[in-house]
């Protein structure tokens, strides 16, 4: 027994002294144990615990002991740091060092699957197979940039695709690979940005989405069934054991973006935000995310010229003053973070950024777990890195101070025990001016440059200066020049040493004769100069920002609008119910709701409004719209892409949706474009300007989705390359509603008959995959969500409710419907709306019957008949498109009204709560100048659910407010500028007005 014993214990001795020796040794074998001991260190143990007068000890890579009173081992290599600092290095997150450059070759046409060979998934932008230690391949150059920032660790990954595969975290050590790898799989990553795949799907933001809870449902679907080899999604699942992570790139909605879908799959990103968090803090904080934040602050703009000031918005140099604020608002909001150089031009300029920061509040203590302590925790890995603590891996920085302040000296990054020199620490610092006394004459002496790296100059005025030659060893020093400003030929020559506040020695002249010499600081240069400067500084009184506004741009609001009680005296009332107009009439909104309606009325704290000569009426509603939607219209890369959805994708930012409020309009549906039959489903939302998302969505609403006929389906104006998709035709066209509503059918059929098996049988079973395209083609079947159909042409327009008679559902809404007057009394027979164009015609060729009557003719027939815009600059005028109708075909004022109000809200199903002016209906309301569809009518205020979300009152008094921040902020600018600081060229941005058609190629790099 104890002879097994004892070979057991060799075994373990044998197996641990050569664990790591995996490669022959070439030459002699280096057996050093490489102990060292760092003495009288100003210790910072961790990002919160600070010892003076500390020694650290490491051997082997690992910190033996850190503290006060640590003995010195024998045989240690002692360094004395007296007056220096030692940190743990940093952990960069986001990184994707030593991993291989994405590829990326466009075919001449569409491509529709994928290229990828092999048993992978369907789709090239989910690279759940990759693996970064398997790939990692170091790359000195870009670890010593990493290095000389106090990096000391990276995760790493494949920055390419929507599902990138794992990250390896790696020390920034020149060593092999298998050597410097910490961590093989510490992760897995995400992204909305589909990468170096050229398949055509996703072509938009919003297929991006789809494709990831596509892949989601996939994944889960995959890991219980045997009936198929997916790499990909068998790599995805054995991932998801690792911490998640998700580049948010694009603006602080990305970040809810990406929380939404891991909160639809019960997972918890960490997420890569963009800077801006600041922006939407109560809405990031709600998100429970760790985030991890880039300080790529912007530069300011050179405003110089007047003209180049316009092309910059209000929300761009609003967002330069304020970025440098982000990390401290975050961490006021108690959210968890780390800090990324990725981003960054040069991460040597991370302390650079990192201090703006600190003058804005943030506290050094924070800044340094954002750089420590939290990625070390974020990839569980807070017993190895994060810490100068025993067992901990030697990683650690020698400073002069604190690294993430600026002009901070790092003079040396120490990883897994390697030393990484970059400044002598032993070296006097000499940079200064000082004032050069030889004999009688007095010099003034510049001295320029890092420790060993000085440069000597005597300077006779701004103009003239000549050079000294020196040459410095320790505490020695040797200089010479020439006087120019006299004859004697030959240089004066000194020698000497290096003392506190300057040098002195003893000077060969010209002549021969020896004098003595001495150079004293300036005042101003001194050590203690620089020191009581620099707390001056930071005792003088920060400047003032701007007011952080809701949203983000200009027009915002520093408080977001609240319901109110409000009474609107002695309107003129269109109540779109059978009381018709009341003159002369109180209308009292209370809690959100219309709470009472007559004459008289009064209301014990309302706000009240003189409605006197003006007219109230229910806000107007756009059936069809394409404001406030991020990064592409269409997803158009596909015959159906039921599976997209547009409120994964809204924008709460998009100045259109102020500028509709300032023509009445309350609510609009966001629909997809036309690119495909089978488009994505629709988003209903509320124009509340400064809230989110989420918050503007109207969660009661039934469901929508956009289908389309016509040139855009079938690709007829798309070009010659795209010539591949199906369908190229009319015919076609039909083919793809009959196959999709069969393969829908077939897919219900299999979920009924597995959801009506019996215990025992479904346990035995493998349940059908979910797919979100069929699911949704399942609830239009089912009459639960609801079709609106872009359209211009009669056959085709008869297909499609043929169709959907034949299915047993009917079609909701026509939309364009151009050539409605041509048959509405079949669209009245099956039940289906008309939202239409007031008159627009002859724009394409399947236009050319289109007239101006057709809204009227409709409405005669008895088909419920909507005014739509899908444009952007058309939506602020609904109320005189609507007063078309009255000229062309002579309707009624109070029904062309409704053609805006209570139409487009029985189309979308709202009408139970909006479109009219009702006691208990939502008080979306809006009073106007003139009637309201007089081309003379102005919207003065647009109320929804009680709160004023505009006042045409205080128009001018914002823009004066806004006049007034642009003409501070270039005062701001032109100050930077002034003093030196670098500038960026103003660049004009163009935002993209999405209508149906609209086609984006690469909306990776869109909004």
């Amino acid at each position: 027994m104890m002879r097994k014993l004892l070979l057991v214990c060799f075994s373990f001795w044998l197996f641990s002294s050569y664990a790591q020796e995996t490669y022959t040794v070439n030459g002699v074998k280096d057996e050093r144990p490489g102990l060292h001991a760092f003495i009288n260190a100003t210790l910072h143990v961790d990002y919160q615990t600070i010892l003076e007068n500390a020694t650290l000890v490491i051997q082997k890579g690992e910190v033996v002991a850190s503290g006060k009173d640590v003995k010195i081992p024998n045989g240690a290599i002692v360094h004395d740091l007296k007056g220096k600092h030692i940190y743990p290095s940093f952990i960069e997150l986001s990184s994707n060092i030593g991993m291989p450059k994405s590829e990326s070759s466009r075919s001449p046409g569409p491509q529709l699957g994928p290229k990828k060979d092999g048993a992978y998934n369907a789709n090239d932008a989910i690279r759940a197979y990759f693996k970064a230690h398997e790939a990692f391949e170091t790359k000195d150059s870009d670890a010593d940039k990493m290095r000389k920032a106090g990096f000391g660790v990276v995760l790493t990954h494949n920055q390419d695709g929507l599902v990138r595969g794992t990250g390896t975290v790696v020390a920034l050590h020149n060593g092999p690979e298998n050597e410097i790898i910490l961590k093989e799989s510490a992760s897995q990553h995400f992204s909305f940005d589909k990468g170096s795949s050229t398949q055509d799907n996703p072509s938009s933001l919003m297929g991006a989405i789809a494709l990831i809870k596509q892949t989601y449902l996939d994944a889960k679907w995959y890991a219980k069934q045997n009936e198929m080899v997916d790499v990909s999604l068998a790599a995805f699942n054995n991932n998801m054991n690792y911490p998640q992570f998700f580049d948010a790139g694009g603006d602080k909605l990305y970040v809810l973006r990406a929380d939404k879908l891991g909160d639809g799959f019960g997972v918890q990103y960490i997420i890569k935000g963009n800077g801006d968090e600041y922006q939407r803090l109560d809405e990031i904080k709600a998100t429970n995310a760790q985030l991890i934040l880039p300080v790529n602050y912007p530069e300011a703009i050179d405003v110089e010229d007047p003209f180049d000031a316009l092309n910059v918005s209000l929300a761009e140099m609003k967002h330069w003053e304020m970025a440098p604020h982000n990390l401290k608002m975050v961490t006021d909001k108690g959210i968890n973070y780390s800090i990324t150089s990725d981003g960054l031009k040069d991460a040597s300029k991370l302390s650079d950024m990192i201090s703006q920061s600190l003058d804005a509040g943030l506290s050094e203590e924070q800044a340094l777990k954002a750089l420590t302590y939290n990625p070390a925790q974020f990839i569980k890995m807070g017993n190895k890195l994060g810490s100068l603590t025993k067992g901990k891996i030697a990683n650690f920085i020698i400073t002069d101070g604190s690294p993430v302040k600026k002009d901070t000296k790092i003079y040396e990054n120490w990883v897994q025990g390697n030393p990484y020199k970059y400044q002598d620490y032993t070296l006097p610092e000499l940079a200064g001016n000082y004032i050069l006394n030889v004999g009688d004459d007095d010099y003034q002496l510049e001295v320029a440059g890092l420790p060993g790296k000085e440069k000597f100059k005597i300077v006779v005025n701004d103009t003239t200066s000549y050079d000294v030659k020196s040459e410095i060893s320790k505490q020695l020093i040797t200089l010479s020049f020439k006087d120019e400003s006299k004859e004697e030929i030959g240089k004066i020559r000194l020698s000497g040493w290096l003392k506190e506040g300057g040098l002195s020695g003893n000077a060969k002249m010209p002549d021969g004769s020896w004098k003595e010499w001495n150079a004293t600081l300036n005042e101003g240069d001194s050590p203690e100069k620089k020191e009581e400067d620099k707390e001056e500084e930071e005792k003088e009184e920060k400047a003032e920002i701007g007011s952080l506004v809701y949203p983000f741009v200009a027009h915002g609001n520093e408080e977001k609008p609240k319901a109110e009680t409000i009474l609107i005296k002695n309107a003129t009332v269109w109540t779109n119910e059978a009381d018709g107009v009341l003159e002369n009439t109180d209308v009292l909104l209370e809690n959100g709701k219309i709470s009472k309606i007559g004459k008289g009325l009064s209301a014990s704290g309302a706000r009240e409004i003189d409605g006197t000569g003006k007219h109230l009426t229910p806000g107007i509603i756009d059936e069809h719209s394409h404001i406030a939607i991020s990064r592409g219209v269409n997803e158009g890369s596909e015959a159906v892409t039921a599976e997209v959805n547009i409120e994964d994708v809204v924008d709460s930012e998009d100045i259109n949706i102020y500028r509709q409020l300032s023509g009445g309009v309350v609510a609009s549906q966001l629909l997809h474009g036309s690119a495909n039959p089978i488009g994505g489903r629709s988003a209903i939302i509320k124009l509340k300007w400064g809230y989110s998302p989420e918050e503007m969505k109207i969660d009661w609403a039934d469901k929508f989705i956009k289908f389309a006929l016509g040139e855009n389906v079938k690709q007829s104006n798309w070009g010659d390359r795209n010539t591949v998709r199906f369908p190229q035709t009319r015919m076609g066209v039909e083919q793809v509603f009959e196959d999709a509503f069969t393969r829908a059918r077939e897919y219900e059929a299999k979920w009924k008959a597995y959801n009506g098996l019996s215990k025992r049988d479904k346990a035995n079973a493998t349940a059908p995959r979910k797919d979100l395209e069929l699911e949704t083609l399942v609830e239009i079947l089912n009459s639960e969500r609801f079709i609106s159909c872009h359209s211009y042409v009669q056959s085709e327009i008869n297909m499609l409710m043929e169709v959907a008679e034949r299915y047993g559902f009917r079609i909701n809404t026509f939309t364009h419907i151009l050539e409605g007057y041509k048959l509405a009394d079949k669209m009245k027979e099956h039940g289906v709306g008309g939202s239409t164009f007031s008159d627009w015609w002859a724009y394409k060729f399947e236009v050319n019957d289109a007239i101006p009557y057709n809204a009227a003719l409709m409405h005669g027939e008895g088909v419920v008949t909507a005014i739509n815009s899908d444009d952007a600059e058309m939506g602020r005028r609904l109320n005189q498109e609507a007063g078309k109708t009255m000229k062309y075909g002579g309707v009624a004022v109070e029904e062309a009204l409704k053609m805006v109000t209570l139409n487009p809200a029985k189309l979308l199903h709202l009408d139970d709560r909006m479109g009219s002016i009702k006691v208990g209906k939502d008080a979306d309301v809006v009073l106007w100048s003139d009637e309201p569809l007089s081309i003379y009518a102005k919207a003065e205020k647009t109320i929804i659910e009680g709160a004023v979300y505009f006042d045409r009152d205080e128009q001018a008094e914002k823009l004066d407010a806004i006049q007034a921040e642009r003409a501070r902020l270039v005062a701001k600018m032109q100050g930077e500028k002034s003093s030196g600081k670098p500038t960026q060229k103003a660049k004009p941005k163009s935002q993209i007005i999405y209508h149906c058609e609209t086609e984006i190629e690469n909306y990776s790099s869109l909004k």
